[in-house]
């Protein structure tokens, strides 16, 4: 399997990689690694099938995926701090659990276990709005992408949703689209993950990060990841939704820089 397209930035001298979310690439981080880039070196990956990485569908499996990314860092890194957004948090959280190791701390942004709503967990959303999303990557891809983009903003005031769209469309234009495959395959893990049973392995330090207006991921499905996290702690933003790192960009930076620190 091809390594991942990866970016490296900054100067620091502690590493700091990232992980985005379904559909985007690593160009979304821009922003959060030039604030960065003073204390951290940072190393932004595309996800596999998204932005400049190659969709490998002889690796389906979730595992092979993840292991795409530890094969990335592998020649850049071998101890860092990591950071996931969205489905890249499940990407972070398969990591910090296979390899305890290589992670210092765990920072998990708008991330769930499980996506949607099941026995035991009501913190999902209905596996109809999952589907509906996953008809429209079937019919088109970039009109559902799009779609997806609006209900992230949703719930912001009009002029952070106005801005915070323009960045995220602006990284997806720079950065390129996500392949079909690779969108239907983040869907389908989507449909079917549930990693609660594998949260007691991750015994580094994580923060969990919402924001209280997420229309994706409800926050209470981080508070209670924070609290399945033997030593998770939570934090959520008031007027923030699901890009957080974007519509309050200072504070997010702020709230990061306190956690790597200490």
């Amino acid at each position: 399997m091809s390594a991942l397209n990866a970016e490296v930035t900054g100067q620091g001298r502690r590493d700091l990689v990232l992980l985005h979310g379904w559909g985007m690439n690593l160009k979304v981080w821009d922003g959060l690694a030039a604030a960065l880039g003073r204390r951290f070196r940072v190393i932004a990956i595309d996800l596999p099938g998204h932005g400049g990485s190659e969709w490998d569908s002889s690796a389906p499996h979730p595992a092979a995926q993840v292991f795409r990314v530890h094969e990335t860092l592998a020649p850049l890194t071998t101890r860092y701090h990591l950071l996931g957004w969205s489905l890249g948090g499940q990407f972070a959280l398969d990591l910090a659990a296979a390899l305890p190791a290589a992670v210092e701390r765990l920072v998990l942004v708008a991330t769930t276990p499980r996506f949607l709503a099941g026995p035991g967990w009501r913190f999902g959303l209905k596996a109809a709005a999952l589907e509906k999303l996953a008809a429209g990557v079937r019919a088109d891809p970039a009109r559902a992408v799009s779609g997806f983009i609006g209900q992230q903003v949703r719930g912001l005031a009009p002029r952070t949703a106005a801005r915070v769209r323009a960045e995220l469309e602006a990284a997806l234009a720079h950065g390129g689209a996500a392949q079909p495959e690779a969108l239907a395959w983040g869907l389908e893990r989507l449909r079917i993950g549930d990693l609660r049973s594998q949260l007691a392995q991750v015994k580094k330090p994580a923060l969990v990060i919402a924001g209280r207006d997420d229309r994706i991921t409800p926050p209470a499905a981080s508070r209670a990841l924070a609290a399945a996290l033997p030593k998770g702690r939570y934090h959520s933003l008031a007027g923030a939704g699901h890009v957080p790192f974007l519509s309050h960009q200072q504070a997010f930076a702020t709230l990061l820089r306190g956690f790597l620190r200490g």
